[in-house]
């Protein structure tokens, strides 16, 4: 079969890497709270965007980023997700004066997919108890040059805390002063002409893990020239997606989880 048009727009071949393997798997897909869909935002302050509500309640909101999006401000000053989420719920529900709207995690710009805010400030806490304990489950759809062998297993290595000068997460086999261990399961899920579609779980949280994890063991992501991709794909990112993301529910616990399409 061949590898989603969606996520694959370029090929590649395989490279050596550094990052060590093992032979385990991710673990079968959750079934999911609800069935994804949309709901499109056309005010706010995203500009071009509409925004995808993918999950809400009283205490979350699940939204679709776009690949190229900040989900947070920096110094570009461009728009950002978390601001056009801020204005959907203050028109939807008629709020006057600040709406509340918390931050439990991120994706980096050039990636899409799943994220989630927080509506109240208890479920804030409780969310990033969850993402900084390791509690959430996260599972991604990456793109990449290459197949991997085998078909499924584990890479871990150590990344730097911090990027570098260009923005880069440095990577090696063992410790290096301010390094943390990185750990991912993958799985291959269908091949095509030089490239695979992969079903990735982080077993950690570290910046740029997956882009960089692949990319050191010679498979980078497609698109993701920062780390060695051949070349950018159409558009403004890269074929990583956040697709489900499986957490407590901050008010009863209850075992929530939610997907994000790939984007067409």
């Amino acid at each position: 079969r061949g590898v989603r048009p969606s996520l694959a727009r370029g090929g590649g071949e395989a490279r050596p890497g550094r990052c060590g393997r093992g032979a385990t798997g991710p673990g079968r897909a959750r079934p999911p709270l609800s069935r994804p869909g949309s709901l499109c935002y056309l005010g706010g302050e995203m500009g071009t965007g509409a925004l995808t509500v993918l999950y809400e309640d009283n205490h979350l909101l699940a939204v679709a980023k776009p690949a190229g999006v900040l989900v947070q401000g920096d110094a570009s000053g461009d728009p950002t997700l978390f601001e056009a989420a801020k204005a959907y719920l203050k028109e939807r529900y008629a709020k006057p004066g600040n709406v509340y709207l918390g931050l439990v995690h991120r994706l980096d710009r050039p990636v899409s997919g799943l994220v989630l805010f927080a509506r109240t400030s208890k479920a804030a806490a409780r969310l990033s108890a969850q993402f900084r304990e390791g509690r959430a489950h996260k599972t991604y759809l990456a793109v990449v040059e290459g197949v991997p062998a085998p078909a499924a297993g584990e890479l871990a290595c150590w990344l730097a805390a911090e990027g570098d000068a260009q923005g880069k997460t440095a990577a090696a086999a063992s410790p290096f002063p301010g390094a943390r261990e990185a750990r991912l399961r993958y799985q291959v899920r269908e091949r095509g002409a030089g490239a695979a579609l992969l079903e990735v779980e982080p077993a950690t949280g570290r910046r740029h893990q997956i882009r960089v994890q692949l990319a050191a063991a010679g498979h980078p992501v497609l698109g993701d020239v920062k780390y060695g991709a051949r070349g950018p794909r159409v558009g403004e990112g890269i074929a990583l997606h956040a697709w489900r993301l499986t957490v407590a529910h901050p008010v009863g616990g209850a075992e929530a989880t939610l997907e994000a399409p790939p984007p067409p």
